[in-house]
């Protein structure tokens, strides 16, 4: 499959959750909807999620950005990415805790691409295991106001 089959590239419509259920199936909706809970329980009014179109060959997403960017979700056929750039002092931090990861977060991190920017890290949310290495990711690009809800 392209990249251009995996994602929701139709311009015209912005994605809601009967598309998404439909589009990601259920196990990738599942976690969406998860994530999507668990970032407005842990950082209550702090983010306002965008939804963005990056055209015909990236089609469309959902940020969460304050001042700089939180993360982005990717609604994929089938399955969700989400998309994490650490700046200078975050990569310091994610990589003293390397080694407590269990997914292919660890590998996925290493292999990812550092740009002038920052490291940009995709990590396709398949298992519990690479959901719990995210929620350490998030915790490290932003710490919860209040005590962290798993």
């Amino acid at each position: 499959m392209t990249e251009q089959d995996a994602r929701m590239i139709n311009r015209d419509i912005q994605p809601d959750n009967a598309s998404l259920a439909d589009w990601m199936g259920q196990d990738g909706y599942k976690r969406w909807a998860e994530l999507v809970e668990y970032i407005e329980v842990n950082y209550p009014g702090v983010f306002e999620p965008d939804w963005l179109f990056g055209g015909k060959k990236h089609g469309w997403c959902l940020r969460y950005k304050k001042s700089k960017s939180f993360c982005t979700l990717i609604p994929e056929k089938d399955r969700l990415v989400i998309v994490i750039v650490f700046g200078a002092q975050e990569r310091a931090k994610v990589e003293e805790t390397l080694l407590d990861l269990v997914s292919h977060a660890r590998e996925d991190y290493e292999a990812a691409t550092t740009y002038h920017d920052g490291k940009w890290v995709a990590l396709t949310i398949d298992n519990d295991e690479v959901f719990d290495d995210v929620k350490r990711f998030l915790y490290i690009k932003r710490k919860p106001k209040e005590p962290l809800i798993r």
